[in-house]
């Protein structure tokens, strides 16, 4: 017997019967050899982190944008946090930890330079419209691996393409909103999860907010520090969705109406405040003149934009090299092509 069949076997009887078992998958776009070590999810998970897009997120923005300070969150490390809290709820729920830490790892890998600034350029200025969640099917679809794609499996596909809700509802009964798996629906609410606690704890420590300004009815249902906070929202999705049977997942009303009300909380407080909004703006043009640039002058890409799709129009692969920028490489292209040089003889 196969390593990969010893760990499928062991899956079917450890799992909870409502956990996506990796021998059970969908399959792959492209048919391939299965690994004779690693089950699918595990396979998909791996590629993901090896991906370059992946180590691009260390150098994209979360909400400070390009922190000099160590401790403030890049896409990358949110990532991380999104991942290790959808773990420990899909361990506790017996579900499918390898599949649940793909989906996390991947959710975000379309996102452009400069955070959900970036994002509302290129959804301005693309003909089509733009959101990252999309991209990110594209990016791990198309874009990575030379234009081949990591030709991911059906269930992380849909984790990814699910787990965005911006200020829409979290929790819903709607099949339509919902990835189809409880692993892809653990990554949906652990990305709520993490942005709200480490947004919070970054807009303090960048004095953006003060302890006193959160509102004290969130406090009192869900703690008065970071990790109190987690542990009370991690523990109530657990033995909420334990008491449904496991089948569903599920919050306390009043802890998932504190979740909702720190979200708006940070929309109107963080977000948009002026002192973290300001430079945004200024990125907006970096990023619509980019933009322009390139269109007007395809063939200029850098070979690191790497292959392209013949068949997708000027547009959209102007749209594909600059989401997949960092800051800092968004930021050095803008003064390569716009900001003039002194003349050296």
């Amino acid at each position: 017997m196969l390593i990969r069949e010893m760990l499928e076997e062991q899956e079917r009887k450890i799992l909870s019967p409502y956990a996506k078992l990796s021998s059970e998958t969908r399959g792959r776009v492209r048919q391939e050899e299965p690994c004779p070590i690693r089950p699918a999810f595990q396979h998909d998970r791996d590629r993901i982190i090896h991906s370059k897009s992946f180590r691009r997120l260390k150098h994209k923005t979360q909400v400070f944008l390009s922190p000099s300070g160590d401790h403030y969150r890049t896409r990358l490390t949110h990532t991380l946090e999104v991942a290790q809290i959808a773990r420990t709820i899909a361990k506790a729920l017996r579900l499918n930890e390898n599949l649940t830490e793909a989906i996390a790892m991947a959710h975000d890998l379309g996102h452009p330079p400069f955070g959900h600034a970036g994002e509302e350029v290129l959804d301005r200025i693309l003909p089509q419209g733009f959101k990252h969640f999309q991209q990110s099917i594209r990016v791990v679809e198309y874009l990575e691996n030379d234009g081949q794609g990591l030709n991911l499996t059906f269930e992380v596909l849909n984790g990814i393409s699910h787990h965005s809700k911006d200020q829409s509802e979290i929790l819903s009964d709607d099949t339509e909103v919902m990835a189809s798996t409880l692993e892809g629906q653990i990554v949906r609410i652990a990305d709520v999860v993490a942005y709200i606690n480490h947004d919070l704890d970054d807009a303090l420590r960048g004095e953006v907010i003060k302890e006193g300004d959160i509102p004290k009815e969130y406090c009192r249902s869900l703690g008065n520090t970071h990790s109190q906070r987690i542990n009370t929202m991690v523990t109530d999705i657990i033995y909420n969705s334990l008491r449904d049977d496991g089948s569903r997942i599920r919050m306390n009303k009043e802890t998932y109406e504190a979740l909702k009300g720190l979200r708006e909380f940070l929309y109107a407080h963080v977000y948009t405040q002026e002192k973290v909004y300001a430079d945004f703006i200024k990125c907006s043009k970096i990023l619509t003149d980019l933009y322009q640039y390139y269109l007007e002058n395809v063939e200029s890409f850098s070979p690191e934009a790497g292959r392209f799709r013949e068949e997708d129009p000027p547009e959209r692969r102007v749209c594909d090299f600059i989401a997949g920028m960092t800051d800092r490489y968004a930021l050095q292209r803008y003064q390569e092509i716009f900001i003039p040089r002194p003349w050296v003889t």
